[in-house]
């Protein structure tokens, strides 16, 4: 009997060594999983926690903070229960956790990176940089135009967070053109109950990867509402990386008939180039922001001022906590992945 109760913490250590093993097959793990089976199980998730309002995900997250505070309160403190006991259960949960991460949906990280799948290069110079940021301040320029005509003034987004979330699925479909097997349904995007949490954390959203439900940061900017929503979206689909997600985010919002979605696409597709040439070459910086229309300038404005105001402590630590999972997860510039986003845009546009 004592040995029955290692066999699932003792599988956590070689669960690990299988991941590590076939992490090393990406062309495998494209085919097989993330076209094959991952697709089946995500549709079924989303077909039965999508019937619900409410973020069933958040629900039981937050169960499960209580039962682990009440358990460590009323078990392990109050020493009901062995240190002994209390670490089998915690590897023993542990063991299950890590699989039903990767066979749900973790296995996506180890997949074929996108420039791959895109046929297209994942270099570029500052030239093409420069080039593609042009084009991106002439896109967001006409988008500002024709939803504000004055130039000075921010876009305010007119939509409920539930009419953003409608309006996700004619985004995907304008990108099939571009990636024919990227079809948005059935639709499972919710706002999150962990939204303060989440903005005190630094971070928009998150994806479950037990119920494949994707989470929205109610509390973020509204005109940053599409993109956030999308790129969640892109992590059910199967693009587990965050610089992945946030390309098809943003394309899926380019490729929207919706002139906010258009909106929202252009100026963070932007915002990521802008970055990159002002780490490559200020004074090139400097010229192309004197392009870009003020009120954009004033929409890039207001989300810096809704982050700051949420600023403290504990966020640098969740943060590196995340990066560094990321850099587990076979992400190896972390939360930092603003090269690997231009590359894609900048390759993809030229």
């Amino acid at each position: 009997m004592q040995i029955k109760k290692w066999i699932i913490p003792l599988l956590l250590p070689v669960q690990i060594l299988i991941i590590k093993w076939i992490s090393n097959w990406p062309e495998w793990i494209e085919t097989n999983y993330s076209l094959g089976l991952y697709p089946k199980i995500s549709k079924l998730s989303r077909s039965i926690f999508g019937y619900f309002d409410s973020s069933v995900g958040d629900i039981i997250y937050i169960l499960f903070a209580i039962n682990c505070i009440a358990f460590i309160w009323k078990k392990l403190l109050k020493r009901k229960i062995s240190w002994q006991s209390a670490i089998l259960k915690t590897a023993k949960l542990a063991s299950i956790v890590y699989f039903l991460f990767h066979a749900l949906w973790g296995l996506n990280y180890y997949r074929l990176p996108l420039h791959k799948v895109l046929q297209i290069d994942h270099k570029y110079s500052t030239v093409d940089l420069e080039k593609v940021t042009y084009q991106l301040i002439e896109k967001s320029n006409e988008a500002h135009k024709k939803l504000q005509p004055n130039d000075s003034l921010p876009v305010t987004i007119p939509y409920s967070t539930e009419e953003i979330f409608d309006r996700t699925t004619a985004a995907y479909t304008g990108l099939q053109q571009i990636f024919p097997k990227l079809e948005y349904s059935p639709k499972s995007i919710k706002k999150s109950f962990l939204s303060l949490p989440l903005t005190y954390m630094g971070f928009s959203g998150y994806l479950n990867p037990f119920t494949n439900e994707a989470q929205v940061n109610k509390l973020i900017v509204p005109y940053k509402m599409p993109t956030t929503s999308c790129h969640e979206e892109a992590h059910q689909l199967g693009f587990a990386k965050e610089n992945e997600a946030n390309f098809i985010g943003a394309m899926a919002c380019m490729h929207s008939p919706d002139p906010y979605f258009q909106y929202s696409g252009y100026t963070f597709a932007l915002r990521y180039c802008l970055h990159e040439l002002y780490a490559s070459d200020v004074d090139k910086f400097n010229c192309a922001l004197e392009k870009v229309r003020p009120g954009i300038r004033e929409n890039y404005q207001q989300t810096r001022d809704f982050w700051k105001q949420y600023q403290n402590p504990t966020e640098p630590l969740f943060k590196a906590f995340y990066s560094q999972f990321l850099k587990v997860n076979n992400q190896a510039s972390g939360i930092r992945s603003y090269n690997y986003v231009v590359a894609l845009l900048v390759n993809y546009m030229k």
